[in-house]
């Protein structure tokens, strides 16, 4: 057991015996989920492949199932080994939000897919074409109740650049919410290459969990830590050519992040770490959320994009003609790159 700054202990083995679980159940999950996704249907077509091939949509479920079983073992480890867990109602309530954005998930997946399906009946007639493009923005939003019920946070930030700024009542009501609808909308722009979003997101989570651990923040180490770790359990079946794409796993990304930023009361490292989607929100909406992050397939196997520059992903293909994988691994370099330079910047 380890007293770390900020006067909150922090418990190495339980993290690495939730860490070493949470990887499991995903490791052993997904496979056996991308079977029943094919046998259901719940399919997607991999644009950027010579052969067009149908890969299950939905990853979220797996890393979810191995969050929450790497969190509750933790849980059941300090509360009967260690005599309690100071930080149980701030971690319940981030677990509340990511089961919420996971059912929101889930649900934008399937009326994307349901929208798809063709018929002249009246299935045809009755069917939803996936939701409103403006729908989309805020699906996220009531992910946020249970954060905001328990106050979890402080009245407080500290910013970039601009240091401590108070906002009393505002945090809970406002702050918090609008975290939970941009991050999680964030995450799920930069997306659309085997690997990217998963391994993008699991070197963000383990380097807030990193922050958080090192700053004695419990349960925000835990949800960090533990998330990267089923993250990097997916990625075995998502990196190129993917089995699975991520799906509903997209919004969680941003979801967990802006979790464990709140109870961890480290807004400041986490928008640092957080740039490259800000850079991508900001991209996406010069094209009014319109435009994709894809590239023209070559038939060397490369990538090309031709067009205004409206993703991280142009960017890396107007550098030069990389495969998807390799445009995959240099942005996930960047974020790494990213991270480390800010934890040195912060500590």
């Amino acid at each position: 057991m380890g007293n770390l700054d900020g006067g909150l202990s922090v418990s190495l083995p339980y993290l690495a015996y939730s860490m070493l679980l949470s990887f499991s159940v995903t490791y052993i999950l997904t496979p056996r989920l991308i079977d029943f996704l094919e046998a259901a249907g719940i399919v997607g077509v991999d644009v950027m492949k010579a052969d067009r091939r149908r890969v299950a949509e939905m990853g979220g479920p797996a890393v979810v199932a191995g969050l929450l079983g790497g969190v509750f073992l933790y849980i059941g480890l300090r509360i009967f080994l260690s005599g309690g867990f100071p930080e149980l109602i701030d971690i319940l309530a981030a677990l509340s939000t990511t089961l919420i954005i996971t059912l929101i998930g889930i649900f934008d997946v399937l009326t994307s897919l349901t929208g798809r399906r063709e018929g002249r009946e009246g299935f045809e007639r009755l069917k939803r074409r996936g939701l409103p493009a403006w729908l989309y923005f805020l699906i996220p939003l009531p992910a946020a109740t249970p954060l905001v019920a328990v106050n979890a946070g402080v009245s407080h930030m500290t910013l970039p650049f601009i240091g401590r700024v108070e906002l009393g009542i505002l945090y809970p009501l406002l702050l918090i919410p609008i975290g939970i609808l941009c991050c999680s909308n964030a995450t799920n722009f930069l997306a659309g290459f085997n690997g990217l979003e998963a391994g993008m997101g699991a070197v963000l989570h383990l380097s807030l969990g990193v922050y958080a651990m090192i700053h004695g923040r419990e349960a925000a180490a835990l949800l960090s830590l533990s998330f990267a770790a089923s993250l990097l359990a997916f990625l075995r079946y998502n990196w190129y050519p993917a089995r699975i794409f991520p799906g509903d796993l997209n919004y969680i990304i941003g979801a967990v992040c802006a979790a464990s930023t709140i109870i961890g009361n480290m807004e400041r490292f986490a928008i640092l770490c957080f740039t490259p989607w800000i850079i991508e929100a900001f991209l996406k909406a010069a094209s009014a959320f319109k435009a994709e992050s894809y590239g023209i397939l070559q038939p060397d196997g490369t990538l090309t994009y031709e067009g205004e520059v409206r993703s991280l992903t142009h960017i890396v293909m107007k550098l030069d003609r990389f495969r998807e994988w390799e445009v995959t691994l240099l942005l996930i370099a960047l974020e790494t790159a990213l991270c480390t330079a800010s934890l040195l910047i912060i500590l």
